[in-house]
This record gives structure tokens, C-alpha cells and sequence, in this order.
């Protein structure tokens, strides 16, 4: 079978018109052979004449009992192996409609397949681990689980309810009277009731919560970088929002605006490797004084078996390929004479998304995750679809999106539709926090109330940047029309006929972005290795010209007239938008755009002396904090309880006050015995 799949390839490239499909699947079944011989090495026993399944043998030369009947447990990968390998002696003629769907079907039958058996050697990730327990007053047992979710158990070990606060994963849990602690992965802590009601939360570190514990009237944590703060136990409570409305009141005194600029950059490169000098006119720095360089790009590679290759490495946790590693090696050469470092990649298929920072900026730099999303067949195929490098500068939130959807000029409800699913699946490992604050040690910070259902995480960032081949082109406009205007540089009037940016102002795709003024052609369809406006397609096909590459964004702001704050933390503006029509190497030109940040950030510990100014002046806050102290009235029957010869005796504990909930705690010593 291996020796054979090559001409297999090799004639099915010459002879059917799916030829793209056909590779994958083949390329597909071929590595889900692989997988099962690499991971599974077992022997199978049939009879010769009734080819009846006898017994397995493993490598060690142990009978295998861990296989059943395939067609009773799984019959979907039943149906797909017969269709893939089944061979009837009369079929009839199929059209390449029913073709396409049968290898469509056949393609994601053998990536399911890759996924089972990653699954079965260990590389799926079980979401539903336990990573916390605590018993509560009240008897209960409460779990945390790596999704996120809080489970109430019984005494039995009946699971009561389950609640989903938050996506990331528990990581401690802390019972202190009616209420429960719960530490996130992300550094959150969030405050529920004994009926799993979410009181609260707020941003206690910036890396995982490992553990907490009590103090006088303070809730310590435990972070994973080994920092440790205090929590009032009563927040959130009256004394957070005077703290809070104090504080903002002094934003100025410990408020700092660091201003930077970010070069973002983007180019479907066909497949191609562009040469020293495309390169250079493409990354010149319209000025010394960026600080991050952002390169998106389409089409690093795109042949079939690629492409399933890439599929199965998402399914794994694999990503990268040479050419990737090419164009990162050449992009950081040409960087190199600048100072800066790479702080992050990420490659699915062809797309590949890289971040550079100057030496100066990148300890400003934290929190540095990736995601991706695939658009092609069935979702599942990464020649379309969207890659995000996310990151903390001067610990505000930025992320980075390079996409590539799908093409042709009729396909815009397509691309609408690719960008809504990147938008509302892309996830990224560690989630973000959805919180624009800082914490405030000693108080709760500024809160956040759940609603019951969690925005998209790419809603849950300061600024975001879309950047990559959209595909959009231009309607309503002929290929000589189209050329006439160009020929004049009117690309004013061409632009009324943009796809995307009537697709914009429907409010179809893109909500809440912008995009900059630009007086740039358009940057498709070229000849490779031809220069100037006559480089244009004038095959047969005569496609139209279109600014199908482009970069849009969304920074804090809510109306354009808002100001860099700590409630606005991130303001740009685009001083440049422009191609590079020196650049030669593939049929599209790539463009890039300088974006202005002003991103307010706190002094931490300017904030923190404010804040034990307010707690040492503030007389309103001072009186709700000592009454938090007092202890409602208790009444104990009796001093000394001594229990022997199993005679009952009565305890009674009484809280007299009628709006505070009293906790007591109970601590039995048994006598020292010598004979015991």
C-alpha cells in the first residue's frame, strides 16, 4: 500500500478534476497508517479464506484483547473503511459533484480517524481532570476541573450541579465560611456562594493561583511566580467601590502613557521565496523608532499532501514546516541589524504569523500565546482560515490575526462567513483574562459580574489587528474598466467598487474595525518577476484587480473622540498604508501598515502608596472596615464539654445578630492516655 499511494497521486493528478481532494485523502489515509503502525504495533491473525478477525498479537508477543468488533463500536469508521477500500465488481458512473462529496466524506472520516488514534496514544487533553477539592461548611464537596468548571458533590459522591464561571482551569480552591475561593490558571480569582452563585472576581496575579490560605481578616494567595498578596475577606463589600472611587480620583498621580509604534506587515507570497531585496523594500522601517514588527503570511506552502500533513500536525499539537522555518530565518536576518528578537510564531498550513521586539521593549513583553482556526473543507483543512498571536505589552492586551479566506469573486458571503468562525471559535491556550484592570492588594479590585454566557476571547482584548488576503474584491466593474482606472491612478473611484468595504458598512463583516486611508493599487492579480502597473494578469482569464490584502483594527476606543486612560487603555492611529510594488516574487504585493500606540499602563507601586494613603485617611472607609472586624454576639452553653461513657450531652451555638451569618469552629482533643 505505501509504495503504491505515490502513482496513485501521480495519476489521479493527471485524470480527475478534484485532484486537490484526492491527494489529501490519500495523503491522509497514508498517515493514519503510519500513526497505527507507529503507535499501535500489533500484529493481526485472520483466517486466510474467511478473512474472520482471529486474534491480535502485540509486540511483546502477548495476545491483545483490547480490540472489539469494529463495526459495533465504531460503525462511522466502518462505513469509511469500506468506502475507502471497498471495491464492487459494477459502479456506476459517478458525477464530480457526488465525487467530491464522496471524498469529502472519505477525507474527514481519515482525519477523524488520526484524531482517535492521537486520542487512544495519549495526546488528547482531558478537560474534565480534576485540578482542585475542598469541603465547604455545609458538608459539601466541591471539585475544580482544567475547563474551568466548579462541581458540587455530596457526601456519596453524587454530583449535585456544575457551573462554568470562567474557561480557565482551576487550579485551587479555598472554602472560608459561605463562600468559596477559586483560583484560575489565568490568575483570576473568583467568589462564589455555597449555591455556586458567582458573587465576583478579579485579577489577582498575572500567573497561575496555587494555593490559598487564611489570615486574620485577609485571604492570602499564592501565585506560580512565587508572589503572594492579601484579600479583605469581606470583599466585595461597600469598602471596595470607596477605595475604587478614591483611587480613580489619583489615576493621574500613578498613571504612566508609553508611547510606541507597531509595523504590521502582510504578503501572500504564492508559495514562493522572495529574494534579499523584495524583502528589504518590503521591511524598511518608514522610521528607527518602531519598536514591534508584526509579519503575517498566505501561502507559504500549499501543495495537497502539505496540507494534509498540516491537518493531522494541528490534530497532534505539531505545527512549523521548512519553508516556514525559511522565511522566519530570512525575516529575522533582515531584523537582526535592528535589534530585535522574535518573541513568537505560530504556522498552520500555509499561513504563518511571527512578532519581533526590540531588545529595549521586550522585557515590557509577557504572556505570549498562539491559536488558529481552520476555514477550508469541512473546517477542518488549514489552506484557508486564520492564525492569532496574542501578547501583554506594558501589560495591555494585544492581538494579532492573519487570515486567509476564501477566494473567487462571487464567494463574499463565504468570506463573511469565514471571518465570523475565526472570530467566534479562535481560543487561545491560556485565556485571557477579560479584565482591563489592575489588582489593588488589600481590596477586591474592580469587579466583574458574570452574565452566564462568555464573549468571544478576540472581543476580550485592548487592541486587535486583522491583517492577511481577505479575498475581497471589486463588483460591478469590468476588467478593462477596472485597468482604464488603474492606468490613471484613480484608485479613488476604484475603491467604490471595494467588496469589503461595502461588506463593512452593511455591518456584514469586520464589526467594530477600521481600516486607514490608503492611495496604494491594487495588490492582485501580478505576473510574477514584472514590475510597475503593466505587471497586472492579462491572461485569458483577465482577472480584475483588487485590494485583496488589507489591515484593519480596533483599538479601546469607544467613539473616535476618547482619550489614552486606564479605562481606555490602548489608542492608536495609522501614520502610514502602503504596498511594497517592488516586490516581485509572487502575484500578490504585499503591504504593511505603522500603527501610533499611546497604552496607559499603572505604576504599581505609586498605586499601592495612594491606596495606603485612602485606607489611612479615608474616615467612611476606616469606619466600614472596623465594623467588618466586629464578631456578631455568641452564646456556648457551656466552658469544658467532656464527652465519656457515651453520655449525650447538648452543645448550643447561637448567633444573635440578625443580618450577619456567624461561622464557628469546633476543635476536639481527646486526653493523653499512657496506656494508649
Amino acid at each position: 500500500m505505501e509504495c503504491w499511494l505515490p502513482l496513485i497521486c501521480t495519476l489521479v493528478h493527471f485524470m480527475c478534476p478534484f485532484t486537490c481532494y484526492c491527494c489529501i485523502l490519500l495523503t491522509l489515509v497514508q498517515l493514519f497508517v503510519y500513526l497505527c503502525l507507529f503507535l499501535f504495533p500489533i500484529l493481526p491473525y485472520r483466517d486466510s479464506r474467511t478473512k474472520e478477525l482471529l486474534k491480535v498479537v502485540n509486540v511483546d508477543g502477548q495476545v491483545d484483547t483490547r480490540f472489539d468488533v469494529l463495526s459495533a463500536q465504531d460503525p462511522y469508521g466502518y462505513e469509511t473503511k469500506q468506502n475507502l477500500f471497498s471495491s464492487p465488481k459494477k459502479e456506476k458512473a459517478r458525477s464530480p459533484v457526488n465525487f467530491f462529496q464522496r471524498s469529502r466524506n472519505a477525507l474527514m472520516g481519515a482525519a477523524d480517524a488520526v484524531r482517535r488514534v492521537a486520542a487512544k496514544a495519549g495526546f488528547g487533553d482531558d478537560t474534565r481532570r480534576t485540578e482542585a477539592l475542598v469541603m465547604s461548611m455545609d458538608g459539601m464537596i466541591w471539585t475544580g476541573s482544567a475547563n474551568g468548571s466548579v462541581a458540587q458533590w455530596d457526601g456519596s459522591g453524587n454530583r449535585l450541579q456544575e457551573f462554568q464561571h470562567h474557561s480557565s482551569s482551576v487550579q485551587s480552591i479555598f472554602n472560608f465560611g459561605t463562600r468559596l475561593w477559586v483560583g484560575y490558571m489565568d490568575g483570576n480569582i473568583q467568589l462564589l456562594d455555597l449555591d455556586g452563585n458567582l458573587l465576583g472576581g478579579w485579577i489577582a496575579h498575572s500567573s497561575p493561583i496555587l494555593s490559598m490560605a487564611v489570615g486574620s481578616s485577609y485571604i492570602f494567595t499564592l501565585a506560580g511566580h512565587g508572589g503572594v498578596r492579601g484579600w479583605n475577606l469581606s470583599s466585595p463589600g461597600p469598602a471596595d467601590s470607596i477605595l475604587r472611587s478614591e483611587l480613580t480620583e489619583k489615576e493621574t498621580s500613578y498613571k504612566n502613557i508609553e508611547y510606541m509604534k507597531v509595523l504590521v506587515c502582510s504578503w501572500n507570497v504564492g508559495q514562493e521565496k522572495a529574494s534579499y531585496e523584495s524583502l528589504r523594500a518590503w521591511l524598511k522601517f518608514p522610521t528607527q523608532e518602531v519598536g514591534v514588527v508584526v509579519v503575517g503570511l498566505q501561502e507559504v506552502e500549499m501543495g495537497a499532501g502539505f496540507l494534509a500533513m498540516s491537518a493531522a500536525k494541528e490534530t497532534v499539537g505539531l505545527e512549523g514546516s521548512p519553508n516556514g522555518e525559511w522565511w522566519l530565518d530570512a525575516i529575522g536576518q533582515i531584523l537582526k541589524g535592528h535589534s530585535f528578537e522574535r518573541v513568537g510564531s505560530r504556522q498552520m498550513a500555509g499561513l504563518l504569523t511571527a512578532v519581533w521586539v526590540r531588545t529595549n521593549l521586550k522585557h515590557f513583553v509577557s504572556d505570549i500565546d498562539n491559536a488558529a482556526v481552520a476555514c477550508g473543507l469541512g473546517r477542518a483543512i488549514g489552506n484557508k482560515g486564520a492564525v492569532g498571536l496574542r501578547m501583554r505589552i506594558h501589560d495591555r492586551s494585544i492581538c494579532f490575526v492573519n487570515c486567509h479566506f476564501a477566494a473567487h469573486m462571487e464567494a463574499v458571503s463565504r468570506r463573511n462567513e469565514d471571518f465570523d468562525h475565526v472570530f467566534r471559535t479562535m481560543t487561545f491556550a491560556t485565556p485571557s483574562s477579560g479584565l482591563l484592570t489592575t489588582s489593588i492588594s488589600g481590596s477586591a479590585g474592580q469587579l466583574f459580574q458574570a452574565n452566564g454566557s462568555r464573549m468571544p476571547e478576540l472581543s476580550d482584548t485592548d487592541m486587535i489587528v486583522f491583517l492577511g488576503d481577505f479575498n475581497y474584491r471589486l463588483y460591478d466593474i469590468s476588467y478593462e474598466e477596472a485597468m482604464g482606472l488603474v492606468s490613471r491612478r484613480r484608485f479613488d473611484w476604484l475603491r467604490k467598487n471595494d467588496q469589503l468595504r461595502a461588506e463593512m458598512r452593511s455591518g456584514r463583516v469586520f464589526q467594530g474595525l477600521r481600516e486607514g486611508d490608503f492611495q496604494f493599487p491594487p495588490t492582485y492579480k501580478f505576473e510574477k518577476h514584472k514590475a510597475g502597473l503593466s505587471g497586472y494578469d492579462c491572461s485569458e482569464k483577465k482577472r480584475i484587480p483588487a485590494w485583496c490584502d488589507r489591515v484593519l483594527y480596533r483599538d479601546s476606543r469607544a467613539s473616535s473622540g476618547t482619550e489614552c486612560s486606564l479605562d481606555c487603555p490602548v489608542v492608536c492611529s495609522v501614520s502610514l498604508y502602503d504596498s511594497c510594488m517592488e516586490a516581485t516574487d509572487s502575484d500578490h504585493k504585499p503591504v504593511k501598515c505603522l500603527f501610533n500606540l499611546d497604552v496607559a499602563r499603572v505604576d504599581k507601586q505609586t498605586m499601592r502608596q495612594k491606596y495606603g494613603e485612602i485606607m489611612s485617611s479615608n474616615k467612611k472607609g476606616l469606619h466600614l472596615l472596623q465594623g467588618l472586624k466586629a464578631f456578631p454576639e455568641a452564646n456556648v452553653s457551656t466552658n469544658d464539654i467532656i464527652l465519656q461513657d457515651q453520655t449525650p450531652y447538648v452543645l448550643k451555638l447561637q448567633n444573635r445578630s440578625p443580618e450577619d451569618r456567624a461561622c464557628f469552629e469546633i476543635t476536639g482533643q481527646a486526653p493523653s492516655s499512657s496506656g494508649s
